[in-house]
């Protein structure tokens, strides 16, 4: 990983000392995530347990001494973009220009907050897998504002900076994300997860287990939101709490769902079902973690597929195979689940590391994607959250 790491790095350096012809002032990073239980609840205002990911978004920046901000995207042939602070910033169109709208989107939310910004050089490189699920566009717009906050000395915390990622999102991209990904890409604690309360935004850190890894296998089902049923699934939660008369669907528990069910069509109520009990299961997962009740917490990672499955209806025949194919291995010592928004994918499972060679030749032996090909395995460790970091 420490591999993946400095060529990360090389190549965004590269990257802005060919597009500027100078070399940058500093290097920012800030982490994917993976999910481990609480699918859809953040919007919610439930809880999930992330954690951070060692895959990054990495900005390299320079000042400059007017309003412009000029960005060049390694990942996509060092293609670039640029626009002024003082003008309005409008929102690409241009598919192959869509990773500039998360930079625009985060720039312009620092805006609106009322932060004062010069204008500056950029270059951004990622080694987070797009379109997995893993939130490559969170890292994006966390390491956009870090690359601000720490070239500027900007007073803006990193809860606040999650929150204004989140609004670039909802805003200017046009995804109604919660809050999660943004969140635990800036506060994420290395060798923790975070059970972190959607609501009011606290979060505590839960260590994992010393000899138990995470490894993410990649269905190679590509999924997109904007393109998938990720924001029906919001109006649908949304119609569930109107019908409960709550703010949100954390604040119905699992007697009132039944109780008041009365008048909600039966699609919406299964909807409502993933939400409430998804919550209950985020919050017995993290105490399960806590005391290293590995038999419980897959127990509880199994009945969380199986809600998305059958009651959010959020996954696919593929990334129901990986699962199967992964617990098989694993048995009582762990679980595998879908993580993500769905429609493809990712699944995430905890294991033994005993056992992480055994997973993977599972994987290759039995699993192939709807177009052939095999699955891709990342074994990852927790990793901290957004910060600047050292080099030449």
């Amino acid at each position: 990983m420490a591999d993946l790491a400095s060529r990360l790095q090389q190549r965004v350096l590269a990257s802005f000392t060919a597009a500027y012809g100078a070399a940058p002032t500093s290097l920012v990073h800030a982490p994917g995530r993976v999910n481990l239980i609480g699918e859809h609840t953040d919007y919610n205002d439930g809880f999930v347990l992330p954690c951070a990911i060692d895959f990054h978004t990495l900005v390299a920046a320079r000042p400059r001494d007017d309003t412009r901000v000029r960005v060049v995207a390694s990942d996509f042939g060092d293609r670039q973009d640029s626009f002024w602070l003082d003008a309005p910033i409008e929102r690409l169109s241009d598919a192959e220009q869509g990773w500039a709208n998360y930079v625009r989107g985060m720039v312009q939310a620092l805006l609106a907050d009322g932060l004062l910004l010069r204008g500056c050089d950029l270059a951004v490189a990622g080694n987070v897998p797009q379109g997995a699920g893993l939130s490559s566009s969170a890292a994006l717009e966390v390491a956009i504002g870090q690359a601000f906050k720490t070239l500027q000395g900007l007073d803006v915390d990193a809860t606040r900076l999650a929150q204004l990622a989140q609004q670039a999102e909802n805003r200017f991209v046009g995804i109604q994300c919660g809050i999660m990904d943004q969140l635990i890409s800036a506060r994420g604690a290395a060798g923790h997860a975070l059970l972190i309360d959607c609501r009011s935004l606290a979060a505590q850190a839960v260590h994992l287990p010393d000899d138990i890894a995470v490894l993410i296998a990649h269905s190679r089902v590509r999924r997109g939101l904007v393109d998938s049923e990720y924001n029906t699934r919001r109006q649908q939660c949304e119609a569930a709490a109107r019908h409960y008369d709550v703010a949100a669907l954390r604040d119905v528990d699992t007697d009132r769902l039944l109780r008041d069910r009365a008048g909600l069509d039966d699609l919406t109520f299964r909807r409502a079902r993933h939400i409430v009990t998804e919550n209950q299961r985020t919050l017995d997962a993290a105490a399960a973690l806590a005391v290293g009740d590995m038999a419980r917490m897959g127990a509880l990672m199994a009945a969380s597929h199986a809600s998305m499955r059958d009651d959010f209806e959020i996954t696919v025949p593929a990334i129901d195979h990986l699962v199967e194919i992964l617990q098989d291995v694993i048995g009582r010592d762990g679980g595998a689940r879908m993580t993500g928004g769905g429609f493809g994918g990712c699944v995430v499972a905890l294991l033994p590391e005993s056992r992480v060679e055994a997973a993977q030749a599972a994987l290759t032996a039995r699993y192939r994607a709807p177009g052939g090909e095999s699955a891709t395995v990342y074994i990852c460790h927790p990793s901290a959250g957004a910060g600047p970091l050292p080099f030449p």
